[in-house]
């Protein structure tokens, strides 16, 4: 028997070495005709030492084909032979020829250039001549260096993350080649493996940004000694990508998991039924990681429900992980700031640390602009391996304009990351381009960029806001609150903000400016400088078709903006640092104006000149001031605030000079509709004028610690559908006339500590739908008349008042939902 186990043993090596031969020879033997048709260069030792150990597996495999099975002795000394030789022809593959062939490549692109100056004397330009040349060449040869090793490092890691041994053994079926050391992963693999080998858990979903590094966590955590030893061989990971085939997915699965004869299979659900058949009769345990995953529907058709099975899957959008109490969500952050130093190192240096020669700062500053994101470090510190410092300064001022600093940069980080936003429709994808509006590094209220989708993009809030979840989904922005989300439903997202990580930001930069300065369509200032970019001059001798703009720079006088016409611009961004500022005058020339955004950035509240820019054919729709003096508004002529439906003002001071509002015959606000007060430390009542807009169907007043009361002919606003007073301490009570509000559906009172009591007459708000009435800790009782709020539905309270709303929803409203909330105070509004 031992015989006959040594004879299968060496046979089968012998037959596996001769397929590779038989595999490697044509390919051999074009490379060995090419070199005789070459001139003469030095032989390359490490190919001759190749050739010579498949010339040596060719005898070896007719030599022990002759060699007698009794004969245990031989056939054993030349199984030794052929496994050492297949070792060495597989590492030969492996390792060597990758980087081989790859700096071959790089000398390559360099002799075509050179062939292709020379070419330029004779015809007189070689740009025709360069673009026949495959750009691919330049591409992949401009990430190399000199050092094949270092090379082969790179050819062998993924997504930015490092293998210093540049050993690729996989421990896990159908998994890519992953590393084994990694920089600033290992708690993200601890705390990923906890949620992962929970009992009632059976879903894990890994959620991060393009390029973040989610493959190759899931990758290090198949190689988990512990995931290992809980899950044996039965790990095995599939890559689902964009568009998959799912019925060939499905195969795979069938191949790796049930490791048995492969049924035909009709389609898709055909398969997920025979699979899931079979995983229900087996209940060994399973992992099953499903990589780049985009669409719930596909991965509808890859999850199993079976004792032991347990999936990971990652995705860039954390939409499309099923919400159940087995399913958990897991947010990979980016890396920390120590751990992206030392990987950007690596790719830029080959060590984890900052060269003694290196400029330390200049290396942190463009470190910097990659802002922890695994794949720009790689890129951008591949693209600047063995750079002198010219081009590492060229490479810091480029990136804080969001501009790539290299074709290779343009293809490993915007290409990569504009596959985000391809399955985007037309519109949703317009709607990302216009976020590069909005200053880096800074949350903005999300009300801001709703105006501009609803007034400039004429889209329907509840449309707009949709297109605001789906990009926050997809990573594509981020969104925080301070309070909750109760409101938006009603319209308003005041207590919503969003930012963007500053590549995804840079992403939207670089594609909404394709086109030249002149005939954009958005027109935006990457960062804060002095004064307007020098490019922008073209624009005072030449007609600007952009809708939108963002100018972003520090105290701006008269004379400093040039004369631009700008007769197209529908929304207008005005961010600043500074004491004093004047309004451009260049904004008489935006006859289509509908919103205009005027953001502080600095730490005091600013004057704002120049308010007669806004001349008469200026048709605004909305106005946003954050952290200003309010600026003379009863400069506004007519023709230009009539049409004003919005007026937002965040942290802001000097609310008298909101005149504009005071009743006069001939300066009337008709169809203002939505009033939002956040933060002006200086309110103490509203403007009387508000009052007698029949129209405002939202009034928004929160953080206004002065305000004591509202006028006791509030009850004018007829049409008024949301009301919020949230963290107004100072309120003490609400007026009788309040019960007049037929149409409100939405009372926010939350935070209003010293109110105590409601009106009686609440129960006439026939149309009220909501309360959010969280943190006021002096309300005791409720009037008698809620339990006629037949069309209340949620009310969101403390502990204390939760009794007699449970009493109120058994005795009247039994459809009624009260949420009891903990005590969330928090100063996230002061965070930029």
């Amino acid at each position: 028997m031992e015989r006959m186990m040594d004879s299968l043993f060496c046979k089968s090596l012998c037959d596996r070495l001769d397929a590779l031969v038989k595999e490697l020879n044509p390919l051999v033997k074009q490379i060995c005709v090419l070199d005789s048709q070459a001139p003469k260069q030095p032989k390359d030792p490490s190919f001759q030492k190749f050739l010579g150990n498949l010339k040596r597996a060719t005898e070896l495999v007719k030599i022990c084909e002759d060699v007698s099975p009794l004969n245990v002795f031989l056939r054993w000394r030349y199984a030794s032979q052929m496994l050492k030789l297949e070792k060495d022809i597989n590492d030969y593959i492996h390792h060597y020829i990758p980087a081989a062939i790859m700096l071959d490549m790089k000398k390559l692109a360099a002799d075509l250039k050179d062939a292709c100056d020379v070419q330029s004397k004779l015809v007189g330009s070689a740009s025709d001549l360069r673009l026949m040349m495959n750009e691919t060449i330049f591409k992949q040869a401009s990430k190399l260096t000199n050092d094949p090793h270092v090379n082969a490092r790179m050819l062998y890691c993924s997504e930015g993350y490092v293998d210093y041994t540049a050993s690729c053994n996989p421990s896990c079926e159908g998994s890519p080649e992953k590393p084994k050391v990694l920089v600033g992963l290992e708690k993200s693999i601890w705390n990923l493996k906890e949620i992962l080998l929970e009992k009632d858990v059976s879903l894990v979903g890994v959620q991060c940004m393009g390029g973040g590094g989610k493959t190759t966590l899931s990758l290090a955590l198949c190689d988990d000694s512990e995931i290992k030893e809980f899950f044996g061989n039965n790990v095995v990971f599939i890559t689902v990508s964009q568009s998959p085939n799912l019925k060939g997915v499905l195969e795979t699965m069938w191949e790796k998991i049930i490791r048995s004869r492969k049924p035909e299979f009709q389609n898709a659900e055909d398969a997920h039924i025979q699979l899931k058949e079979q995983l229900s009769r087996q209940s060994k345990p399973t992992l099953l990681v499903l990589d780049d995953v985009w669409s719930r529907a596909d991965l509808d058709k890859l999850l199993f429900e079976a004792e032991g099975c347990k999936t990971l899957l990652t995705t860039r959008n954390y939409s499309i992980v099923p919400k159940s109490s087995s399913t958990r969500l897991y947010r990979l952050p980016l890396l920390e700031p120590n751990d992206a130093l030392s990987l950007f190192c690596f790719w830029a240096f080959g060590q984890t640390s900052i060269p003694t020669t290196a400029d330390e700062n200049l290396v942190k500053q463009v470190q910097a602009e990659c802002r922890g994101l695994p794949l720009a470090l790689k890129v951008i510190g591949s693209s600047l391996h063995g750079e002198p410092q010219p081009i590492w300064e060229r490479a810091k001022n480029k990136l804080s304009k969001a501009e790539p600093i290299s074709d290779y940069h343009k293809d490993g980080v915007f290409r990569c990351l504009e596959t985000s936003i391809d399955f985007l429709d037309e519109e949703a994808r317009e709607c990302f381009l216009d976020l590069g509006a909005f200053p880096k590094g800074k949350k903005v209220s999300a009300d801001a960029l709703l105006d501009i989708w609803v007034y400039v993009r004429k889209l329907e809030w509840q449309d707009a806001f949709v297109i605001l979840l789906e990009l926050a989904s997809k990573s594509l922005l981020n969104l925080t609150n301070n309070l909750g989300s109760q409101a938006i439903s009603y319209g308003s997202a005041s207590e919503l903000y969003f930012f963007q990580h500053d590549v995804m930001r840079d992403l939207a930069l670089y594609l909404a400016c394709q086109d030249s300065i002149v005939n954009c369509k958005r027109l935006f200032m990457p960062k804060r400088e002095n004064n307007l970019p020098g490019k922008w001059e073209e624009l005072s001798n030449q007609t600007s078709k952009a809708r939108i703009v963002s100018i972003n720079t520090g105290s701006m006088d008269e004379c400093q903006w040039a004369k631009m016409n700008f007769p197209e611009v529908e929304a207008l961004v005005l961010v600043f640092d500074a004491s004093k500022y004047f309004l451009p005058s260049f904004m008489k020339t935006m006859r289509k104006l509908k919103v205009l955004l005027i953001i502080n950035c600095g730490s005091n509240r600013t004057t704002v000149n120049g308010v007669a820019a806004l001349s008469s054919p200026i048709k605004l729709k909305s106005i946003r001031l954050e952290k200003l003096i309010v600026p003379p508004f009863q400069e506004l002529k007519k023709a230009t605030a009539s049409n004003l439906e919005k007026l937002s003002l965040s942290l802001c001071e000097g609310l008298g000079n909101l005149t504009m509002f005071n009743i006069k015959p001939n300066v009337n606000l008709p169809i203002m509709q939505d009033v939002n007060l956040d933060h002006c430390s200086d309110l103490e009542e509203l403007p009387l004028g508000i009052f007698n807009m029949a129209t405002v169907q939202k009034c928004s007043i929160t953080n206004c610690h002065l305000v004591l009361k509202l006028p006791d002919d509030f009850g004018k606003l007829t049409s008024l559908r949301m009301l919020r007073l949230s963290a107004c301490p100072g309120l003490k009570e609400l007026p009788a006339s309040i019960c007049k509000l037929k149409q409100l559906e939405y009372l926010d009172i939350s935070l209003c500590e010293c109110l105590s009591q409601f009106p009686e007459c609440m129960g006439k708000l026939s149309n009220l739908k909501e309360i959010d009435m969280r943190e006021c800790s002096r309300m005791k009782k409720l009037p008698k008349s809620f339990q006629d709020l037949k069309t209340l539905k949620l009310v969101i309270c403390d502990e204390k008042i939760a009794k007699e709303w449970m009493y109120i929803k058994k005795s009247a409203i039994p459809s009624l939902t009260v949420e009891v909330v903990e005590e969330n105070f928090n100063l996230d509004w002061l965070d930029d």
